[in-house]
């Protein structure tokens, strides 16, 4: 067995030799011709394996617990909320606020003297601002009216507001807090005026006066647009006196009536006043506290045509201190000087104006604790 083996492996042996000879006989490399070598890197490096034994993993028994895969509703509660409902995003903002602060006195057998009295001063105020990448519009509708009742007196007025406001800018990039802008002012009051105890000649009524102001210019408003400063070189001011006995008397600054001799008009007094110049507008709206809020409007005009430089000023500054989510203490000054509006005037026995009166600084304060509500 073993010979046969041997014998075998020989025949193999000489198999293999024959077919590696003939190969190499019939090499189809042409005598001469230059084969493309391969150089082999040889060198011969010691490795080295450094080996880290694992650590044994630990086995940390944990508990199981168990439940009954059961359902209840025992521990379930009932919504404190109702669930809000979804609305497609709008790129407009709206406030309506409404706001009533009352005031009394009442006296019972009361030594040092007194008139009972109640006061109301009730306040809307609706607000529409759109905002969207480059283009900014606010638009402000405000009013305002008050009363006072005094016991042995008959109803006064103590404030009186109507207000529009709107303001559309346009910026370069949203980087910048600067817009260009075009804003439109509009204010009037609701009722008669009249300088108490005389309540036969009114001061003031409806649309008369009547303010408006129509300009462009450039705004600086900061991204939350709690702080808006208006600047416009180009504004046209236009005071409206729809009734006719106070503009022929001339009042709030327009062309008053022509008389003869005898007292008796001969061309009707203007009921519009135009005036073209500088404007200035500020409002600024901060939290000082967590329950007190400071809401600031300062408005200020020149006129170029008549005396540049003589500025007309309207400034409202108000402080809500907040005592819950309906109580609400304000506390608030209103200053205004317009050199148009003239106070004391004298008329002869004939009703000739022999002196127009002169200018003076308006001033309001108000301390109120009333409710207001949001919606």
């Amino acid at each position: 067995m073993r010979n046969k083996n041997q014998r075998n492996l020989s025949f193999f042996l000489l198999s293999f030799s024959f077919t590696i000879g003939f190969l190499l006989a019939q090499d189809p490399v042409p005598p001469g011709t230059q084969l493309d070598s391969i150089v082999v890197d040889t060198t011969v490096v010691d490795t080295i394996v450094v080996r880290r034994i694992q650590e044994k993993i630990k086995n940390i028994p944990r508990g199981v617990n168990l439940t009954i895969p059961e359902v209840s509703f025992k521990k379930t509660k009932a919504l404190t909320e109702k669930p809000k409902r979804f609305r497609v995003p709008s790129f407009w903002t709206r406030l309506n606020k409404l706001g009533l602060n009352l005031s009394e006195v009442a006296f019972v057998n009361w030594n040092a003297g007194g008139d009972n009295s109640i006061s109301a001063l009730g306040n809307a105020s609706f607000a529409r601002n759109y905002k969207f990448r480059y283009i900014q519009w606010d638009n402000e509708l405000r009013f305002r009216y008050g009363i006072n009742v005094q016991e042995g007196q008959q109803i006064r007025k103590t404030d009186d507001l109507i207000r529009f406001s709107s303001t559309f800018g346009y910026q370069r990039d949203t980087i910048s807090n600067w817009y260009y802008s075009v804003k439109a002012n509009f204010n009037t009051q609701f009722s008669n005026g009249f300088k108490y105890p005389d309540r036969t000649t009114p001061i003031s009524r409806f649309m008369s006066p009547g303010y408006s102001f129509l300009g462009a210019g450039t705004s600086y408003i900061t991204k939350d647009q709690r702080f808006n400063l208006y600047i416009s070189p180009v504004t046209q001011k236009a005071t409206f006196v729809f009734d006719q006995d106070l503009a022929d008397r001339g009042a709030f600054g327009v062309q008053k009536a022509i008389f003869d001799a005898d007292g008796n008009i001969i061309q009707q007094g203007e009921n519009v006043f135009l005036e073209f110049g500088f404007l200035v507008n500020n409002t600024w709206e901060t939290q000082l506290s967590k329950n007190m809020g400071l809401k600031h409007r300062l408005n200020l005009y020149t006129d170029y045509l008549r005396r540049f430089g003589n500025v007309d000023i309207d400034w409202e500054l108000n402080f809500n201190l907040k005592v819950n989510e309906y109580i609400v203490t304000t506390i608030g000054t209103h200053l205004i000087y317009d050199d148009d509006i003239l106070f004391d005037e004298q008329v002869n026995a004939e009703g000739v104006v022999i002196d127009p009166g002169e200018p003076r600084i308006q001033f309001k304060q108000l301390l109120g604790v009333g409710v207001s509500y949001d919606f």
